[in-house]
């Protein structure tokens, strides 16, 4: 990852009539970075996704992606693969059909068999796209994104409806990918994948960005959670702590390995068994259930 800004945002605003859906928006991401872009529903990321393909113009601000405007399409598209949550392709072509006429609009190089062996699609090349299940389809989708290993790659929504071996396989090509070079934008309701995978994550409520920052950023601005549980009556905790509705202790802490090691401490000198102890930063999903509080 380096430096250089493959997508530059700079007070970009979307309206549609009087809805203001997104306002003085600014963000870049960097060559070879994987950057997850988030946000509640009706947040504004989906138009902003839009303006940076080049499907939508921005109402003010400016755009740039690969340093051009996502407008001059002939300029940018062909170093962009997109993979939409819905690709809508042609059901009676087969998936070799679909996949050379999607390579061949690119306008990139690539071979569909190198392709399809990539998401594991090799025996249904001479099937239609209808006689596809849903997860065969989202695989399907992967494939064209990634023709020809494009320079920036967008991922919306891409493990719906894949079982998990599936979602190992389109992982290991994403990272497949950024070995070749290739920066990784995602959208996802599956907030552990970002957790796990991004560099950095922008995170949008109501038209602009609740917060940016890396996962331990993001996650540091709520406390870690200590969680057990205890059998009869025990000796006053060495802590502050609160029952939640199972009837587990949990304990809130932004000093999390020093607290811990109160507790532990305190269990080893009143001889108490700590059950299914927990403990650990606050996730993503905490994150996001805090943005209206």
């Amino acid at each position: 990852m380096t430096s250089t800004a493959v997508i530059d945002v700079e007070r970009l605003n979307l309206k549609y009539g009087d809805f203001h859906a997104v306002k003085d928006l600014s963000f870049q991401v960097r060559r070879g970075e994987f950057y997850a872009l988030l946000g509640t529903n009706g947040a504004g990321k989906t138009s902003t996704l839009e303006t940076i393909e080049g499907h939508r113009a921005a109402t003010s601000g400016s755009v740039r992606v690969l340093g051009r405007s996502p407008m001059d399409r002939a300029a940018v598209r062909p170093k962009m693969g997109i993979m939409l949550q819905e690709s809508g392709f042609a059901p009676d072509l087969t998936v070799r059909e679909s996949v050379r006429l999607i390579g061949a609009l690119t306008r990139r190089q690539d071979r569909v068999e190198r392709v399809l062996s990539v998401v594991d699609l090799t025996r249904k090349a001479g099937t239609k796209v209808s006689q596809l299940s849903g997860g065969e389809k989202r695989r399907l989708d992967f494939a064209t994104a990634v023709w020809g290993t494009p320079e920036l790659v967008f991922l919306d929504e891409p493990t719906t409806g894949l079982d998990i071996q599936s979602r190992d396989a389109l992982w290991d090509a994403v990272d497949k990918l950024r070995e070749d070079g290739s920066t990784i934008v995602l959208t996802t309701h599956y907030l552990e994948e970002a957790q796990q995978r991004a560099d950095r994550i922008g995170l949008m409520h109501r038209g602009a960005f609740h917060q940016e920052g890396t996962v331990a950023e993001l996650t540091q601005t709520l406390p870690a959670v200590i969680e057990f549980g205890v059998a009869g009556a025990v000796p006053a905790l060495p802590l502050q702590a609160r029952r939640s509705a199972e009837g587990k202790v949990v304990i809130e802490t932004h000093q999390l390995q020093k607290d811990l090691f109160v507790l532990l401490r305190w269990a080893q000198d009143n001889a108490v068994e700590l059950r299914e102890l927990e403990a650990g930063a606050t996730s993503l999903d905490e994150v996001f259930r805090a943005i209206d509080n």
